[in-house]
């Protein structure tokens, strides 16, 4: 029997970003969750303010999670081709994504840049990305550098740097209580990682003079 071909590294590294197959949103057994926890913390569901409750968290959830099983590798599959080699950089992509902790919203921006090598790609396939990474349980952290290598293999970028800044309403609204707290996340990689310069020429225009 033959043995099966073992995956190259940036084939393993597809699977682990597609995530779930693709299915639509079980609607209906969010509901039935939703009305089991109004009931669990002492609520009437069927007064007059929850009756419709359970219905609206379910189209919410739809649409919070609607990046799960999406494939964001394929909004960059066209790109262009052109001779630039400075920075292309693409600041304040703002996003809403939903801790993967306790089900609660982190929002903030995105701020992208690469170093295009012989190819560039439209700059709105950037903020797609975003989009569909920030569209399912997510933490910052791994948000933050799947994009940064999602773009360094795909764009066969010389260099690639991700900069999340998000305030995290599970810091804000519960536990600690920090109203105004702010986790900033990066990710460098290849001219953003070895070359100081490039890295403060980035740093400089993200933050100017803050």
């Amino acid at each position: 029997m033959s043995q099966p071909k073992s995956r190259s590294p940036r084939q393993r590294a597809v699977v682990a970003t597609n995530g779930p197959p693709e299915a639509a949103v079980d609607q209906e057994r969010i509901k039935a969750a939703v009305r089991e926890i109004l009931l669990a913390v002492g609520e009437n569901p069927d007064r007059e303010g929850l009756r419709d409750t359970p219905a609206r968290v379910a189209r919410m959830y739809a649409e919070l999670f609607s990046g799960i099983g999406k494939e964001p590798r394929e909004l960059l599959t066209k790109s262009f081709t052109q001779k630039y080699e400075e920075m292309v950089l693409v600041k304040d992509i703002g996003f809403a994504s939903v801790c993967e902790h306790h089900l609660l919203p982190f929002t903030g921006k995105a701020h992208i840049a690469y170093l295009p090598n012989g190819k560039i790609v439209g700059l709105s396939k950037l903020a797609r990305v975003v989009e569909v990474l920030s569209r399912r349980p997510q933490v910052q952290e791994r948000m933050t550098e799947e994009i940064a290598d999602l773009l360094m293999s795909d764009l066969d970028a010389r260099g690639v740097a991700v900069i999340l800044e998000a305030t995290h309403t599970c810091m804000t609204i519960r536990g600690i209580r920090k109203e105004g707290s702010v986790c900033t996340t990066s990710a460098m990689r290849g001219g953003f990682l070895i070359h100081p310069q490039t890295r403060a020429e980035l740093m400089a225009l993200v933050f100017g003079a803050r």
